[in-house]
């Protein structure tokens, strides 16, 4: 189980999160609460690609210099940016902990955005895309957001060629210094460390500011594609749903029932689409809670002829959950989640990613309190649950 956790707010509005624990390891990272949700529809993919900026170079190191320092050190670094995170890591042994703090406090603070540097970027964003675009799995993943949100949402999150082309070197420092400011900050560190000597150095590393952000008005709908490509075998289908926001107490619940139906060669939709009726190879699902929108999505991979199939089977088991679902069927879901939540905290970079997700979308230390809030969970709301009224599905067939 995971070591003491701290949380202390800075005067500057800056939030410390740290969980001590003995392995000479430690995960670091910088997040700034800023991503997708704050982007207009002309703009989107910004966010994206001031993380990437962050890498090329600041006052003080090179592009490098920055990935010397840490793995020549034993360290990996990287980042992520989603609707409403963005963030920047190492995990590197203890003993380095100041050398990946130092990296990353100028990375934050000092990044040069080279108008030179920025264009070669914009290429690497467009090979991300192309990436992206290959992968069908990916791609169907993507896209099911646009069939669930208008714009500026329903545009994956990367952009594309129309939104990040007019983006400019002015365009992208303004969003930066918007939202890059110490209050708007949170420093998460998971490992062998010492949280008084962590607060010193936030304390010395970051000035004041405050940040000037918009979040983008969300619009809901629900919509059915099928797209066809050429040089593709397989179909590629995900069925997704709103569902309650991170902040509803009803998310444990929904939890819960996508375990039910997604989670393992155990769960219902495993069973039936591959074990029973070999339609698939792929199932899985999950919920993407966020507090600002929330969606629960099933994705298979499928024959062309089987598209509508595979759909009414998806409705099927959910009718079926919520009519029959047992007490026995919850409980033993209810295990499987707790141990799951349990294996998870193994790893120092992924509890370090839990501790910022919820940090950003509720109260922080809800997270130690996973397990009571899974034993919490009623029959009746996952069943009520289950009762699918509106969807939407897209699946990427051959042609």
């Amino acid at each position: 189980m995971p070591g003491k956790f701290y949380r202390k707010v800075l005067k500057n509005g800056l939030t410390i999160l740290f969980e001590k624990r003995n392995l000479p390891i430690v995960s670091i990272g910088i997040a700034f609460r800023y991503g997708g949700v704050n982007e207009s529809a002309s703009e989107r993919g910004i966010s994206h690609f001031i993380e990437h900026m962050l890498y090329k170079g600041t006052k003080n190191r090179t592009s490098s210099q920055i990935s010397q320092e840490i793995e020549k050190n034993g360290g990996v670094m990287n980042g992520f940016t989603d609707e409403e995170i963005t963030a920047f890591w190492c995990k590197m042994p203890s003993d380095k902990l100041y050398i990946a703090l130092n990296v990353l406090t100028d990375m934050v603070k000092n990044s040069l955005f080279s108008s030179k540097e920025m264009e070669k970027e914009r290429k690497v964003i467009f090979e991300e895309m192309k990436m992206d675009y290959d992968n069908p799995q990916r791609y169907v993943l993507d896209q099911i957001q646009g069939l669930l949100y208008e714009k500026p949402l329903g545009i994956p999150l990367i952009g594309n060629y129309e939104t990040m082309n007019p983006i400019d070197r002015t365009k992208l420092v303004k969003r930066f210094q918007d939202a890059y400011h110490p209050d708007n900050t949170i420093l998460c560190i998971v490992g062998n460390a010492d949280f008084s000597e962590i607060v010193k150095f936030a304390e010395s590393n970051f000035g004041k500011g405050k940040s000037r952000i918009n979040k983008q008005k969300i619009i809901l709908k629900n919509r059915e594609k099928i797209e066809k490509r050429k040089g593709i075998d397989q179909a590629n289908l995900v069925f997704a749903f709103h569902s309650p926001l991170s902040t509803d107490k009803k998310v444990y619940a929904s939890k819960v029932l996508m375990a039910i139906m997604a989670y393992g060669m155990s769960s219902r939709l495993f069973r039936e689409i591959r074990e029973k009726r070999n339609l698939a190879y792929a199932i899985f699902g999950d919920t993407n809670a966020n507090k600002d929108f929330s969606y629960n999505y099933i994705y298979v991979g499928t024959t062309k002829e089987k598209v509508e199939e595979n759909k009414n089977i998806i409705l099927d088991e959910f009718k079926k959950v919520s009519n029959e679902l047992t007490e026995e069927e919850l409980d033993s879901t209810k295990n499987q989640l707790i141990g799951n939540y349990k294996i998870s905290m193994e790893n120092s970079e992924t509890q370090m990613n839990h501790l910022l997700f919820y940090e950003i979308d509720r109260d922080v230390k809800e997270f130690y309190e996973f397990e009571k809030k899974i034993r919490e969970v009623r029959l009746k709301d996952v069943r009520n649950l289950a009762k699918i009224k509106n969807y939407s599905l897209f699946a990427l067939v051959p042609e």
